[in-house]
C-alpha cells in the first residue's frame, strides 16, 4: 500500500515537472514573439520617419536651391542695371568733354581776333595821333604842356586867395585848441588794452586725466575737436593742456566743456556731446551779459534785448588783435567826451560810438562790409538815422555830421595807441577765416573748421545731400577752389567728414 503510494506520487511528481516544463518553454517562446514583433516594430516605424525626413530634407534642398537661384538672377539684374548706368556716364563724359574741347577752341579762336581787334585800334589811334599831330604842328608831349601850363596860370590865383583866408583864421589856434579837446579826452578815458591770444590753457587735476581725455583710440579728444572746432594739444606740460583754435568763442566753448568734464569724471562721447551743448549755452548767457555789463557802464538806456545780445558778441571779435568790445566801450567814451567839449550831440555820440562796430558781430553770416551790417542793423531795430549813421561815417573820408567826425576820430584814437592793434596777427585771421567762409559756401557743406594753424580744414557735409561719390569730387573741388582764390604758405590739407547717426528709443 505504501509503495503504491510512493510510486503513484513519484509519477505524478513527474508529471507536474515534465508539465511545467512544457508550459514554461511555451511561456517563453510566446514572450520572444511579442519581443521580436515589438522590435519589428520599432525598426518599421523608424524606417519610416527616416524616410519622411529624407523628404523633408529633399523639399528643403530644393526650396534653397530655388532662393538660391532667384538672388543669383536680381543680382545679374542689378549688375545689369549698374553697368548700363556706367556706360550711361561714360558716354556722358565723353560727350561733355568733346563739348568742352569745343568751346574751350571757339573760346581760343574768339580771344585770336580780339588779339588782332586790339592791335587794329591801336595802329588806328596812333594814326589818329599823327594826324592830329601834322595838324596842330606840335607833339603830344607839347600839347600836354601847354595845357597844363595854362590850367597853373588859371588856379593859381584861386590857390593863393585861399591861402591868405586860411592864415587869416588862426591855424595856430586851431591846433592848440583841438590838441587841448583831445588831450582832456584821452586824460579822462582811462582803457587798458591787452592782445588776444589764439592759445588758452586748461588745468588738470593730474597728469592722469590726460590719457582720460584722450580716450581709447582717441575718440575722446577726437569728438572734442569735432564739435567745437578746436584743436586739443597734448604736450608734456604737467597737469595741463592747451586749446588751439582763432576763434575766441570756440575755445571758451571747449575750456568751459572741459572743465565741467573734468569736475564730474564722466568722460566718453555722449556725455562730451551734452556737455558741450550745455557750455554753449552758458557761453549765449555770458554773451548777454557782456552786452548788459557795456550798455550799464555807459549808461545807455533803451536798447532792444536782441540788439544788447549782439552787442555782447562782439567779447569774442577781435580787430587787429583788439578786442572789439572794449574798442567799442573806449570809443563811445571817447566820442562822450569829445562832444562835451565842442558842443555836440552827446546822447548820439555816446549811442552811435558803441555801436559803431556792431556789424562786426554777424559779418560771418551776412554779406557785406560791416559799416553797411551795422547801419542795417542799427535801423532795423528802431535808431534814429544820425545814430545808425555813425556805422559808416566812421570809415568815410568826409563825415557830413558832426558826431560822425567825433565816431571816425575816436576810432582812430582807439586803434591807435600803442600796443592796441596787431596788423600781422589779424591778417592771419582773416585768412584763416576766408578760409572757412569759402568752404561753407559749397552746397552741402554744414560746417568748416580750420585746425592745425591753417595747415588743415576740416569738412563737415550732410550725409543726405552728399554721398560717396560726391564727397570724394566735393573735397576735390574745395582743394581747387582753396588754390585758386587763397594765398597761402605750404599747403593745406582737406579733411571731409561724412557722418551718419541713427537713434532710436526705447520705451
Amino acid at each position: 500500500m505504501n509503495i503504491t503510494f510512493i510510486v503513484l506520487l513519484i509519477l505524478a511528481v513527474g508529471i507536474g515537472v515534465l508539465a511545467g516544463y512544457f508550459l514554461r518553454k511555451i511561456m517563453v517562446a510566446h514572450t520572444i514573439e511579442s519581443a521580436e514583433k515589438k522590435a519589428q516594430s520599432i525598426i518599421d516605424e523608424a524606417r519610416d520617419k527616416q524616410k519622411e525626413l529624407l523628404l523633408r530634407a529633399k523639399d528643403k534642398y530644393l526650396e534653397i536651391i530655388d532662393e538660391a537661384k532667384k538672388e543669383d538672377t536680381q543680382r545679374r539684374r542689378e549688375l545689369k542695371i549698374l553697368q548700363e548706368r556706367l556706360q550711361k556716364r561714360e558716354s556722358l563724359f565723353d560727350q561733355k568733354f568733346l563739348d568742352f574741347e569745343n568751346k574751350q577752341q571757339k573760346l581760343f579762336e574768339k580771344a585770336q581776333q580780339v588779339e588782332e581787334i586790339k592791335k587794329k585800334i591801336q595802329e588806328l589811334h596812333a594814326e589818329e595821333v599823327k594826324k592830329l599831330e601834322e595838324m596842330a604842328k606840335m607833339s603830344q608831349d607839347e600839347a600836354k604842356q601847354m595845357l597844363i601850363e595854362r590850367i597853373e596860370k588859371d588856379v593859381t590865383e584861386d590857390i593863393m586867395n585861399r591861402i591868405r583866408k586860411i592864415e587869416a583864421t588862426g591855424v595856430e589856434q586851431m591846433e592848440n585848441k583841438a590838441r587841448a579837446i583831445l588831450a582832456t579826452a584821452v586824460q579822462r578815458c582811462s582803457v587798458s588794452h591787452f592782445s588776444e591770444f589764439m592759445t588758452t590753457t586748461v588745468d588738470l587735476p593730474s597728469d592722469e586725466m590726460k590719457g582720460r581725455i584722450i580716450g581709447k583710440e582717441g575718440r575722446n579728444i577726437k569728438t572734442i575737436e569735432q564739435l567745437t572746432g578746436v584743436e586739443i594739444i597734448v604736450d608734456d606740460t604737467p597737469q595741463a593742456i592747451t586749446i588751439s583754435g582763432f576763434s575766441p568763442i570756440r575755445r571758451q566753448i571747449a575750456k568751459t566743456a572741459l572743465e565741467s568734464l573734468i569736475a564730474d569724471g564722466r568722460i566718453h562721447p555722449a556725455r562730451i556731446e551734452e556737455t558741450i551743448e550745455t557750455a554753449r549755452k552758458q557761453i549765449a548767457l555770458d554773451i548777454q551779459k557782456a552786452g548788459e555789463d557795456a550798455v550799464y557802464q555807459l549808461g545807455i538806456p533803451g536798447l532792444d534785448p536782441k540788439l544788447i545780445q549782439i552787442l555782447g558778441r562782439l567779447k569774442y571779435r577781435t580787430s587787429f588783435g583788439q578786442n572789439v568790445l572794449n574798442h567799442s566801450i573806449e570809443v563811445a567814451t571817447i566820442s562822450a567826451l569829445l562832444a562835451a567839449e565842442i558842443g555836440a550831440d552827446i546822447s548820439v555820440a555816446k549811442k552811435g560810438g558803441l555801436l559803431h562796430d556792431i556789424g562786426k558781430a554777424v559779418d560771418h553770416e551776412v554779406q557785406g562790409g560791416h559799416p553797411q551790417i551795422g547801419y542795417d542793423i542799427m535801423k532795423k531795430f528802431g535808431l534814429p538815422e544820425e545814430v545808425a549813421y555813425l556805422a559808416i561815417a566812421h570809415h568815410e573820408d568826409s563825415p557830413h555830421t558832426i558826431e560822425g567826425i567825433i565816431c571816425k576820430v575816436a576810432d582812430a584814437m582807439s586803434g591807435g595807441r600803442p600796443g592796441a592793434r596787431s596788423d600781422s596777427r589779424e591778417n592771419y585771421l582773416q585768412r584763416l577765416e576766408e578760409l572757412e567762409k569759402l568752404t561753407t559756401a559749397f552746397p552741402g557743406v554744414h560746417k568748416a573748421y580750420a585746425i592745425q594753424a591753417g595747415r588743415e580744414i576740416r569738412v563737415f557735409v550732410t550725409p543726405e545731400d552728399v554721398d560717396d561719390l560726391k564727397a570724394v569730387i566735393l573735397a576735390r573741388d574745395i582743394a581747387k577752389q582753396i588754390e585758386s582764390s587763397l594765398r597761402y604758405p605750404g599747403e593745406i590739407k582737406v579733411t571731409l567728414i561724412r557722418e551718419r547717426r541713427f537713434i532710436e528709443y526705447a520705451k
